[in-house]
């Protein structure tokens, strides 16, 4: 099931909700159908080296390797 942002045209309130084909989705604030669907801003990919090289740094001093793949891991 895909989420989907809407935003109501009765009442302005804006809400996130699963929806599967068959479902007419409804505003959780005051139960109308009037909606819009909102445009959902992409969400960016979380491989930069900095990202990456702070997370397997924070792992490697918890004790845990599970940010490395094996074959990085056989390495350390």
């Amino acid at each position: 099931m895909p989420l989907y942002s809407y935003r109501c045209k009765a009442c302005g309130h804006e809400f996130e909700t699963l929806v599967r084909a068959s479902d007419v989705p409804v505003c959780a604030s005051c139960n109308s159908q009037d909606l819009d669907k909102l445009v959902s801003l992409v969400a960016p990919e979380a491989k930069s080296k900095g990202i990456l090289a702070n997370t397997r740094a924070v792992a490697k001093k918890e004790g845990h390797f599970s940010n490395y793949s094996k074959a990085e891991r056989s390495k350390l």
